[in-house]
């Protein structure tokens, strides 16, 4: 079943490169009107095709100003944006935590208190949070980034409570390690690592977890809401 979302507007943090990147494109090839949130500036070629605002999230009023200048009815929301500071919880500093809780966590708050009403204006919406199995699991070196995700976790069910009555479903999905292009450049010993921990002897790439973002915002998913998705390949398991 081919997943449509034409007519629909789109707004996808992070969306520059990487995982947020395809989905971004994955929305737009179901037909989605797509505007991508990002601090860095997508490559020269991608741009072209992207309507793209810089914007850092961690800001409230930045994001308002974006929304202003969008003006408009959007229907699908994906909190992609993160960043990693990944040191153990000993010598973790100050600033490594709170950078990370405020683009991972606070950044998809304010983009979700933000959009809400534009959803509603439009009779409804579907909001995708990008956590993480690390959110769920913990992971060493990565107190910061799994207390985001595991907070990401626990905004999307409140989110879904307060919000289902209003026509917006709000889900999550939690990918394990993606071949990105970052990831790539990874040793080799630790990509082996994570693929022994699955059960498909083999890592998601970004579109696996851009198919599961179209899925959860078209009319397919329209009863799903306040669930998280696990698209790792069984490394959590």
């Amino acid at each position: 079943m081919k997943l449509c979302l034409d007519g629909r507007s789109a707004i996808v943090t992070g969306g520059a490169r990487g995982i947020g990147r395809a989905i971004a494109a994955a929305l737009q090839n179901a037909g989605a009107v797509v505007h991508v949130i990002d601090r860095d500036r997508p490559d020269a070629a991608e741009e072209e095709t992207l309507i793209y605002h810089s914007c850092d999230i961690s800001n409230s009023q930045a994001v308002q100003g974006v929304m202003d200048h969008i003006a408009g009815p959007i229907s699908i929301l994906v909190n992609n944006a993160g960043i990693t500071r990944d040191r153990s919880l000993m010598k973790m500093s100050d600033e490594e935590w709170s950078d990370v809780i405020s683009v991972n966590l606070t950044g998809a708050f304010n983009m979700m208190r933000t959009v809400a009403p534009f959803m509603v204006g439009a009779d409804g919406g579907s909001i995708v949070n990008v956590t993480s199995i690390n959110g769920i699991r913990g992971k060493f070196g990565q107190a910061n980034y799994a207390a985001s995700k595991a907070g990401l976790i626990g905004l999307t069910k409140t989110a879904a409570r307060e919000l289902g009555p209003k026509g917006i479903t709000v889900n999550a999905i939690a990918p394990g390690m993606v071949m990105t292009e970052m990831a790539r450049t990874l040793p080799q010993e630790t990509l082996d690592r994570a693929i022994g921990e699955t059960v498909l002897n083999q890592l998601a790439e970004p579109v696996d977890v851009a198919a599961a973002a179209v899925f959860l915002a078209s009319d397919a998913a329209r009863f799903i809401t306040g669930q998280v998705l696990q698209v790792d390949a069984g490394q959590y398991i």
